[in-house]
């Protein structure tokens, strides 16, 4: 067995799912709920950026992104095993009590269903903003504020956008009705936090594993 499947997934773990289009506030929400004990945020940049590129697995992502091609999604998903694991060995990450908070992973169906093989998402919490005016203001006030002028364009806002209605979004069909919550992503963050928050109290995952921890 690989070393990164060996502790943090020798069972499914169980995670949420923040999804939601570029602007809607994924990031805000899973860095909050990441500073709660027992919730542990595992954000896509944070593999990417976390990764070694002398180890084999490193070597592979740098020879698609230094020919400024797609990485795979099977080698993203084990990017982001190989992470988790790491993680989960420093004990930065407790496999057995902690909830998985996923923002910007996975990014389509197929890597939904390869993350199935080694989770249990117990809910997936879409972050709804239809007005895509809203949406852009956000990204573009975030670019400027970042200094990533080339991103407040509009046509890279309207990519990203177009991309996550194409390949992301189609994710909640992917999970039953039952895992989905809606939340009203245009409300001020503390109130989108709060509807998130009441909603995992509610879910049997959370009393079981607040019980074993009490």
């Amino acid at each position: 067995m690989p070393a990164f499947m060996s502790k943090a997934f020798d069972v499914r773990r169980p995670a949420f799912l923040i999804l939601g289009a570029p602007g809607a506030g994924k990031g805000t929400q899973g860095k909050v709920l990441g500073s709660i004990p027992r919730f542990f945020h595992c954000a896509c940049g944070d593999v990417f950026r976390s990764l070694d590129t002398r180890t084999p697995i490193g070597k592979r992502f740098v020879e698609y992104s230094s020919r400024g091609e797609l990485v795979p999604d099977e080698l993203t998903i084990e990017l982001w095993k190989a992470q988790v694991e790491n993680w989960a060995e420093s004990h930065v990450y407790k496999p057995d009590i902690d909830f998985l908070i996923l923002d910007g992973i996975p990014r389509n169906v197929d890597q939904a269903r390869m993350i199935d093989k080694f989770l249990e998402v117990h809910q997936v919490f879409h972050l709804s903003c239809p007005d895509r005016n809203e949406l852009a203001r956000r990204m573009r006030k975030r670019a400027l504020k970042e200094n990533r002028m080339d991103d407040a364009s509009d046509r890279v806002i309207s990519n990203r956008i177009a991309t996550y209605e194409a390949e992301t979004k189609p994710i909640l069909e992917h999970y039953s009705e039952a895992l989905v919550t809606n939340i009203d992503a245009t409300k001020p963050p503390v109130e989108v936090l709060g509807d998130i928050i009441a909603r995992i109290i509610e879910l049997p995952a959370y009393r079981s594993i607040g019980k074993e921890i009490g």
